[in-house]
């Protein structure tokens, strides 16, 4: 089937719906989402989203900048950073008239918290469900302006011709019909790809699907060894516990009762970055100093009282409840590091416009937004409530760019061989004719990444984690589908999936192996020292015959040169 927009948008979090609002003033508009929208990932952000409003600190977007190219261990762009921190007072004040509920001051203004790495009250909240009043708040305004939706479509191919974006290729779920949609402009918005660890706090989407469709389209991407730990995820799922937590006043606590941060960050103790916190926690654990001597800590609200916790953390008391059996009331909450964030993606210009090469030449109609795409604003280590706030930042500018860039795209000519080609792709799928379950294969993929390119690398698991991949990627080509129907086959969506997977994993674990230094999320035992002459720059990896294949560029430092990062 055939559809034709002048903007196609794909994925529908914050940084999808933000684009949408923008982009249909240019013409007609839809969003292709693998899930029902407001199922998409962003709603599951608790703890806020982060702007120098000044509301209960004295606040300047200089100081949110200094603290977001700190954070980033200086890898941000600080161009692209600067851009971030300067709209995000009008960012929240137009999320504010569009309708969403922030909590308040007595005075009534936006409610602010500390969070980790931030040195002001800088969390614009509502309790911790942020980023589900915001995603419900958006996808308001996409109705309100006449957006079509088309959910459970799973984009599957860029069509690219002659250098330019023609549109896209996806597949209806309900029916296993393939859908061609040719487009002025397509935005890629489809989140992270925390899938790719036995433990995160990711949603079961989160398999890095547009990461893939671009390295199939033989683009690049940036900076994918910088995976973030959150440091406390609930023990064992890895759901996610907000750093609202710790930002109210929680303490992290060792199996002598100690507050482990002490040891690590004397100066922001449970504040500090999500990177220096994660490791703090796993050498805790590691050294057997977790509760009984188990592979977790604790984290403590208790203290902060039960009218605090239920009007400010009332999810997290859920939560904890229904997964660990914790009254957190009255009992410490069991917590871990929990694979979370992907500082790495699609790279783009500060517009959205994706980068083809280290030159900086742009593809005409494609754009990239929210966690698929590297700006980057987050560098090595992305500090907390930037997400939220880089999806609506970058997400807006995408879709202005979009629409600013209409009259000059015109409508490239579709590639014949487009759809054809994903028809072949799925028919192999289907044909496969091995003797092993795909769900095997995705297993030992996410087991090997846990262990092998988790908080703490080196040489000889990355090298092990590399071999494991290549075989994970024969037996994949050998794997056995059992559902041959076409309506609702989750079985063929879970095995695409798995090929996004092993897709961006090997520039993963290529990439950390490649990068012998330590910097923000990315800790080498082996090179535990930052290395600014070999390393202060920008990772870009292609796909080749080989496996991946890199090149740099380099940092943009406008205000604040590289100096030690301590907390």
């Amino acid at each position: 089937m055939l559809h034709r927009y002048d903007t196609v948008i794909v994925g529908a979090g914050l940084a999808g719906m933000r684009a949408a609002v923008e982009a249909q003033a240019g013409g007609s508009c839809c969003v292709l989402t693998k899930v029902f929208p407001t199922r998409s990932h962003s709603g599951a952000a608790q703890g806020g989203i982060a702007a120098a409003l000044g509301n209960e600190d004295e606040d300047d977007w200089t100081l949110h900048m200094f603290d977001t190219v700190k954070g980033s261990d200086y890898l941000g762009d600080q161009d692209a950073i600067e851009i971030l921190v300067r709209a995000a007072p009008d960012a929240i004040i137009g999320l504010e008239h569009m309708g969403t509920p922030f909590s308040r001051t007595p005075a009534g203004r936006i409610a602010q918290r500390e969070f980790g790495g931030h040195t002001r009250k800088r969390a614009c909240y509502a309790a911790d469900l942020t980023g589900h009043v915001i995603l419900h708040t958006l996808y308001e305004q996409c109705l309100r302006h006449a957006v079509r939706f088309f959910p459970e479509f799973m984009v599957l191919a860029l069509a690219i011709e002659e250098g330019a974006c023609a549109g896209v290729v996806a597949l209806d779920i309900a029916t296993g019909e393939l859908h061609t949609f040719r487009a002025r402009a397509v935005i890629l918005a489809t989140g992270g790809y925390g899938r790719a660890f036995r433990i995160s706090s990711n949603a079961h989407a989160n398999t890095g699907d547009g990461l893939s469709v671009a390295a199939r389209a033989g683009l690049p991407l940036e900076d994918m060894e910088f995976v973030q730990y959150h440091p406390t995820g609930l023990f064992p799922s890895g759901i996610l516990v907000t750093e609202g937590a710790r930002g109210e006043g929680g303490h992290i606590l060792n199996g002598a009762g100690e507050r482990l941060m002490e040891r690590y960050a004397p100066k922001m103790m449970e504040l500090a970055p999500r990177d220096v916190t994660s490791r703090a926690i796993q050498s805790e654990i590691n050294e057997g100093r977790g509760i009984g001597g188990g592979a977790f800590v604790h984290l403590d609200i208790r203290h902060l009282g039960a009218e605090k916790i239920m009007k400010r953390l009332p999810q997290i008391l859920d939560l904890a409840l229904r997964f660990a059996g914790v009254d957190a009331l009255r009992e410490p909450i069991p917590i871990q590091p929990t694979a979370h964030y992907s500082m790495g993606g699609i790279p783009t210009d500060n517009d959205g416009r994706v980068r083809r090469d280290a030159a900086g030449a742009v593809v005409p109609g494609l754009y990239a937004c929210g966690e698929c795409a590297c700006v980057s604003v987050h560098g090595a280590n992305r500090l907390g409530c930037n997400s939220l706030l880089e999806a609506v930042v970058f997400g807006e500018r995408a879709g202005r760019a979009a629409c600013a860039d209409l009259p000059r795209l015109g409508w490239a000519a579709f590639p014949p061989a487009a759809e054809a080609g994903v028809r072949g792709d799925l028919a192999a799928l289907a044909d496969g004719q091995g003797r092993e379950p795909f769900a095997r294969i995705r297993d030992d993929l996410q087991e090997g990444m846990q262990r092998n390119c988790g908080i703490f690398r080196s040489e000889g698991p990355l090298r092990e984690q590399l071999d494991i991949i290549r075989r994970l990627k024969e037996r994949f080509a050998a794997a056995r589908l059992t559902d041959r129907g076409r309506r609702f086959n989750t079985e063929l969506v879970e095995m695409i999936e798995l090929r996004s997977l092993l897709d961006f994993s090997e520039i993963v674990v290529a990439g950390a192996l490649a990068r012998t230094e330590s910097r923000g999320a990315h800790y080498r035992t082996d090179y535990p020292r930052r290395n600014d002459a070999d390393w202060l720059r920008h990772s870009l990896a292609w796909t080749g015959p080989e496996g991946p294949v890199f090149d740099h560029v380099p940092v943009r430092i406008t205000r604040y040169e590289p100096k030690e990062r301590k907390y």
